[in-house]
């Protein structure tokens, strides 16, 4: 009797996520924020450390919210687009180095305030309920496995 290979058909590519997109409707605190989405949701978000971009020249710092939501069982994670704050690790002896003091994470989207992911691959963002007076509908977004931003998300989860 010989013996069968049996070939295992596993997947070790990595699947896009899905964000959602944030923009406000005008400029406001982050407190003033998350102060309205709280008092709208059944789960409150909570400051947690900040997601760092370590860059040649900056390690720069965004702000960070998560959450719960006991009915799907999801954790919810809300990002800045905008960094807050930076730490120069050293002096760039060039003239352009492509770095700069404050970043964006989507810089071709500077419009968007706040980046949400979840811990689950597909997401629905309709079960935030979002002040209308505040906030322009959730939009979603695709980030490939090829972008460098997917690497940092992950490292993060």
């Amino acid at each position: 009797m010989k013996t069968q290979k049996i070939l295992l058909d596993i997947d070790d590519e990595d699947e896009e996520i899905t964000l959602g997109l944030v923009r406000l409707v005008k400029e406001i605190p982050a407190h003033e924020l998350f102060f309205h989405l709280n008092s709208l949701n059944t789960f409150n978000f909570a400051r947690i450390s900040d997601f760092v971009y370590r860059g040649h020249y900056y390690d720069h710092h965004f702000p960070r919210f998560e959450t719960f939501h006991c009915d799907s069982k999801i954790c919810i994670h809300m990002i800045a687009n905008k960094s807050c704050g930076y730490e120069q690790k050293r002096v760039p002896d060039e003239l352009f180095t492509g770095e700069q003091e404050s970043r964006f994470l989507l810089s071709n989207s500077p419009d968007v305030d706040y980046i949400i992911k979840t811990s689950e691959p597909f997401s629905d963002f309709s079960l935030i309920l979002h002040p209308e007076n505040l906030m322009f509908k959730i939009q979603d977004f695709r980030l490939s496995p090829f972008e460098e931003l997917y690497q940092t998300i992950q490292y993060y989860e």
